[in-house]
């Protein structure tokens, strides 16, 4: 049995939807369909997530938004035309729509998220009508009546642990169910949406809940290559790795499945398979538990940038107990997250994304730092970027460092910090932002021993 995903690329016109119902009908084990809204038909589409915060912004402002109405109204009466389908489901999908603007907008904490989500869900409505039409016994399923019960935090919700009991009775289910993505219901049966990537996020539960035997999420990539392609010129296809391996490489710019979405199919011990819906024979990359043979000691290298190091220098730092934690104390009451913490006998160094500081917290944390805690130096680096070479096998192999540092060394980059966990999953490099692309380019030739030609 198996739950499959389709991204909105993969939604975004009638022929889409086409490739889809043909990639559902080739194999009866594919019973539960998560969408999203419809994508980008071109670089200079709307996705109709898009229009629906234009309609947002504009009805709390309370202006116009009859026009907003009007254009995604019509985006999906254009699919449903070019489908041949019923007006009936154009009828509901417009009163949908519409029904937005009627909804309160003082004391209403789940308004923008209900907006957003009608992107989803309306679609869902499209889909299993088109379905249907088709000869494929399929239904139309609410997350609330699926089960999908989430905590009440806008934008940010968080299955609750009950959901997967109710949503384990779906398995019975004589019927394709077509489930909207990107949102759940609270216990006040609120509309709640994930937090980016929710669409993933809701296949994995799904999956994880129904106790999928596999979870297939098609996007318009034939899977997961070893460097991002826009940076290394036809990077090493990979057939599969583990999903501590992918966690690695989402969190340093690997942006074909949000992180959060491996969470519940990680959980429930589900395998997943990333697929292209424009060449669905393509197997694609299979995302498991652990490696069943012994594999390539790195199976890929990303890089993401925009990080800010604060550099602290301290004599005798490391006697002195508790200081780590005063350090870290600063950052909570500021309300600041942190990514790494490299660390020396009388220096310390915390790595955290740009956008976590904004020019008065630095002067609150340097205030806080140099007159409270009594620190020697206190520096901000700017223009960082962390480049993550992961591989489960990497514990097993002699010289995995010296290759990357060599190869960094001949191009004249200069490493700022090194930073590897307990697990040997992953090394991290920190290293002048500039020299991203280009640190990527050399450690991949270093590892795949291939030549690659760089893309301007």
């Amino acid at each position: 049995m198996k739950v499959v995903k389709f991204g909105g690329s993969s939604l975004a016109s009638a022929q889409q939807l086409q490739k889809v119902l043909d990639i559902v009908k080739s194999d009866p084990s594919r019973r539960f369909v998560v969408v999203s809204a419809p994508g980008k038909r071109n670089p200079e589409d709307t996705k109709v997530t898009d229009a629906l915060i234009k309609y947002y912004r504009s009805y709390t402002n309370e202006d116009d938004v009859s026009g907003h109405q009007e254009w995604i109204i019509n985006r999906y009466k254009v699919i449903i035309d070019e489908l041949g389908l019923s007006h009936t489901i154009l009828d509901k999908i417009s009163a949908a729509i519409t029904d937005l603007a009627t909804l309160p907008i003082e004391g209403n904490d789940f308004l923008y998220d209900t907006f957003l989500a009608a992107g989803e869900d309306n679609n869902a409505k499209l889909v299993a009508a088109y379905f249907r039409k088709n000869g494929l016994p399929a239904r139309y399923l609410h997350p609330g009546k699926a089960g999908i019960i989430v905590s009440s935090e806008p934008g940010n919700a968080q299955i609750l642990p009950g959901s997967y009991d109710k949503l384990e009775e779906l398995r019975d289910s004589d019927e394709v169910l077509v489930i909207p993505g990107f949102f759940g219901v609270t216990v006040d049966k609120q509309i709640c949406t994930f937090s980016r990537g929710g669409s993933d996020i809701s296949g994995s539960i799904v999956a994880a809940g129904v106790k999928a035997d596999l979870y297939e999420n098609f996007t318009d990539v034939d899977g997961i290559f070893a460097a991002h392609p826009g940076v290394v010129h036809k990077p090493h296809s990979i057939k599969k790795l583990t999903y501590r391996e992918m966690r690695e490489l989402a969190y340093a710019g690997f942006s074909v499945l949000h992180d959060e979405a491996l969470i519940p199919a990680y959980r429930g011990r589900i395998p997943l398979v990333i697929k292209n819906t424009n060449n669905p024979n393509h197997p694609g990359t299979r995302i498991v538990l652990e490696h069943s043979k012994q594999e390539l000691p790195v199976v890929g290298i990303s890089g993401d940038d925009n990080f800010v190091s604060i550099n602290i220098s301290k004599y005798l730092m490391n006697r002195e107990v508790g200081f780590g934690r005063k350090v870290l104390q600063v950052l909570e009451d500021l309300n600041i997250r942190w990514e790494h913490i490299p660390t020396g006998i009388d220096d310390m160094s915390i790595i955290l994304r740009e956008r976590e500081l904004t020019p008065i917290k630095e002067r609150e944390i340097q205030a806080h730092l140099t007159q409270n805690l009594g620190v020697d130096e206190v520096e901000f680096e700017r223009n960082l970027s962390i480049i993550m070479i992961v591989g489960e096998n990497m514990k097993n192999q002699v010289g995995v460092m010296s290759r990357a540092t060599k190869a960094m060394s001949d191009k004249g980059i200069n490493i700022e910090m090194i930073s590897q966990g307990s697990s040997e999953v992953s090394v991290m490099l920190v290293i002048q932002s500039k020299h991203e692309k280009t640190a990527i380019r050399a450690i991949y030739k270093a590892f795949f021993d291939q030549e690659s030609q760089d893309k301007n």
